[in-house]
């Protein structure tokens, strides 16, 4: 059965606040919630379109060096752009390859750029994305409450 909340991170773990997605999957998943499908991944692809059919709802969730401090949190649409055809995409392209695969809108699809500080090769998680992690943990945690009427 496929859970009806599917929340997606990725980003790179070596390289400092890039690992913001990774960690902040490992967190989620770490609770066990009923109802909720947890995915990391370096980068996102054509075929995570596949991993949206189904779902209430998704999460995408990543690093961001321009998104405003702690995090940023917007309701995407589907679009074609420029990423389709490099070797990494953005949520909106996933989303239209669902709208042309399935001929149908996807769920609704959030995304949550936390910020990041550093992002250099080697570095780990600056102190600043460490609290930001935790500032978009609690507001992940209120929202899917809301998603599934979960109790505390």
């Amino acid at each position: 059965m496929t859970a009806p909340i599917l929340i997606f991170g990725w980003g790179n773990p070596s390289r400092g606040d890039d690992a913001l997605g990774p960690l902040f999957i490992e967190r989620i998943e770490s609770l066990g919630l009923p109802g909720v499908e947890c995915l990391t991944d370096f980068q996102l692809q054509v075929e995570n379109a596949l991993d949206i059919q189904g779902r209430q709802c998704i999460l995408f969730v990543d690093a961001s060096f321009s998104a405003a401090a702690p995090f940023s949190t917007s309701l995407l649409a589907p679009a074609h752009d420029a990423s389709f055809s490099t070797h990494a995409i953005t949520p909106e392209a996933v989303m239209q390859v669902y709208v042309d695969l399935y001929g149908a809108a996807p769920p609704p699809c959030h995304l949550l750029a936390i910020r990041g500080e550093s992002f250099e090769l080697g570095a780990g998680l600056s102190p600043a994305a460490a609290c930001h992690l935790e500032a978009a943990l609690l507001w992940t945690f209120n929202w899917l409450k809301e998603k599934l009427s979960l109790d505390q």
